[in-house]
């Protein structure tokens, strides 16, 4: 059973990652940056904050496709 606690951060984290897709970062980083407030150990929020960090720092070009590409292994 989900708890309620996890529906909230699941809504929060889907609201972050429209907001990545249409390269908002800085919204999509206020998202995750919620879902993290009820559940801080929630990983894919942390992941996509780290991403949102870089983006925002280093905006991709009009032709990202949203795809992360790992720089070092």
């Amino acid at each position: 059973m989900i708890t309620e606690e996890k529906k909230k951060v699941l809504a929060l984290f889907a609201e972050g990652l429209r907001h990545y897709k249409m390269m908002e970062f800085v919204e999509a980083q206020a998202c995750f940056n919620s879902a993290l407030t009820v559940d801080p150990s929630d990983g894919p929020s942390k992941t996509y904050l780290k991403r949102c960090a870089v983006y925002i720092e280093a905006p991709p070009g009009d032709d990202w496709d949203g795809v992360w590409t790992m720089e070092t292994k």
